[in-house]
């Protein structure tokens, strides 16, 4: 039996939106069902995002993160933060970033500017 489809503002409604979610999961695009699952698919969305927000992430985090995705080392962040010394001052969060090293990092690592200008979690702490 199909629930009715409505704003999920409870638990309750949360678990049986992902019930019948379950149920439709595969259905053909374009068909009702498939249309049914697209729409209940959007309106789990929007409670999840209301309910758990997920925060960015941490600036240096993200900068490890890419670190170890693309190989590097913290010698190939040199052209991009400076020096030696200053790699190790803003990756052991003793320095911030500055606007430029900002600019260098999303250039050159794709990582969003919005993420690299928020607060270090450390420096949220203080």
């Amino acid at each position: 039996m199909a629930i009715e489809l409505k704003p999920i503002r409870t638990e309750a409604d949360y678990d049986e939106a992902l019930a019948e979610l379950g149920r439709l999961w595969g259905a053909r695009s374009g068909t009702p069902d498939g249309d049914r699952l697209d729409v209940l698919a959007t309106l789990i969305e929007a409670y999840e995002a209301r309910i758990h927000p997920i925060d960015p992430p941490d600036p240096i985090e993200a900068i490890l993160f890419r670190m170890e995705q693309r190989g590097l080392t913290r010698k190939d962040l040199e052209p991009l933060i400076g020096t030696r010394a200053r790699v190790a001052e803003v990756l052991n969060r003793k320095r911030g970033l500055s606007i430029e090293m900002i600019r260098r990092l999303n250039e050159e690592l794709g990582i969003s500017a919005d993420v690299l200008i928020r607060p270090s979690r450390e420096d949220r702490a203080a």
